[in-house]
């Protein structure tokens, strides 16, 4: 994940804007493709920050 939100980042985001927007394009995949809803979650969450590796919270 952290390869994603770099990339968005070198677009112009700021990391809070590409975490939101990765957020945002997670839960789209999942309205459109509410089949697949727990394998994209199980895809997000396995290459999200977790809150112990988070120095923000």
């Amino acid at each position: 994940m952290q390869e994603l939100i770099s990339r968005l980042m070198q677009a112009g985001l700021t990391e809070e804007q590409a975490n939101k927007a990765i957020s945002i394009i997670s839960q789209f995949a999942k309205e459109k493709f509410p089949l697949f809803g727990g394998a994209i979650d199980k895809l997000f969450s396995k290459y999200a920050v977790k809150k112990e590796e988070d120095f923000l919270d």
